[in-house]
């Protein structure tokens, strides 16, 4: 699996009109919290289904889009956070330790 950087307005627009499954990784650069629950996830990320697209977000460079991740997905924003996207609604929220493959499977 291979992350796909989440850069702009409309890569957030895409995946609203995605049908199926998304999932948004947003990180923080800055926080050891956030690298933690990145390297966890990517450790089982195999368990994901291949055609599920994984989009990484790095939030100190792109604050504007976490804000509007936030407010388009009716979520409030954390750091790191998962979202699970479907049909372009947010199905799952995870956030801290709280981020795993095991559960965003589970709702799958």
């Amino acid at each position: 699996m291979r992350w796909i950087a989440l850069e702009s307005a409309e890569q957030i627009k895409n995946i609203q009109q995605n049908p199926g499954y998304t999932i948004i990784f947003k990180h923080s650069t800055r926080c050891s919290i956030s690298m933690m629950a990145k390297r966890k996830f990517e450790l089982d990320w195999d368990e994901l289904p291949e055609d599920i697209s994984l989009y990484f977000l790095d939030l100190i460079r792109y604050r504007e889009l976490s804000n509007q991740i936030a407010s388009d997905f009716h979520v409030h924003h954390e750091s790191p956070q998962l979202l699970l996207i479907k049909d372009g609604e947010c199905i799952l929220d995870q956030s801290h330790s709280g981020i795993s493959v095991e559960e965003a499977m589970s709702v799958l």
